[in-house]
């Protein structure tokens, strides 16, 4: 989507000419989570604060997909991809792009589902956000002569999949709280078990 809302291609580009175009839809393929991660669970793993996270499930930003928030009491669970979601638009705010350009982009992740995700690099102008899956792509929108920086999903997709590791998760099926491979954790096993 540019700028204004409207969708455009990539500047003096005709669609055959092996260059992104900004985000579109596609179908969305139905994933099953059965591990969800509550509020600041997700803060942690994508480095936004419990306030951001908040602010963007009541502005349907990123809304948890696993269980919204039902009233006061109730948890909010994130879904892994959620959180990933979460991570890029905190990446893309860091650089500057357009709070408008990212609710396109989450949009087209949303309806994306998880098909190549990992292989997905997300570039923006500042004004327009793209998708490209291959390295010519990239490289088209270089030889356009704007500046462009990238955000390669996959390193997001990684960096959240770590951090998760380490961190309490919940099963959404029974609501067994999974503990995560954190050191520190181990340790309070082994205190327990000592006890």
């Amino acid at each position: 989507m540019s700028g204004d809302g409207t969708a455009g291609g990539a500047p003096g580009r005709s669609p055959g000419e092996n260059v992104p175009y900004p985000l579109h839809s596609s179908t969305a393929e139905p994933t099953t989570e059965t591990i969800g991660y509550r509020g600041p669970t997700a803060c942690a793993a994508a480095g936004i604060t419990y306030r951001q996270l908040d602010y963007w499930a009541r502005t349907g930003l990123v809304e948890p997909s696993v269980r919204p928030a039902y009233g006061s009491g109730t948890q909010r669970l994130y879904s892994f991809r959620d959180v990933v979601v979460l991570k890029i638009v905190k990446r893309f705010l860091d650089t500057g792009v357009a709070l408008q350009n990212i609710r396109a982009a989450v949009q087209h992740l949303r309806e994306r589902g998880f098909r190549d995700l990992e292989r997905m690099t997300l570039v923006s102008d500042g004004a327009t956000v793209y998708e490209c899956s291959s390295p010519d792509e990239v490289v088209g929108l270089l030889q356009g002569g704007q500046g462009i920086f990238g955000i390669a999903v996959g390193v997001v997709w990684r960096d959240v999949e770590s951090a998760l590791s380490q961190l309490h998760g919940e099963r959404v099926d029974t609501g067994e709280t999974l503990v995560g491979h954190n050191p520190t954790d181990e340790l309070a096993r082994r205190r327990n078990r000592a006890v």
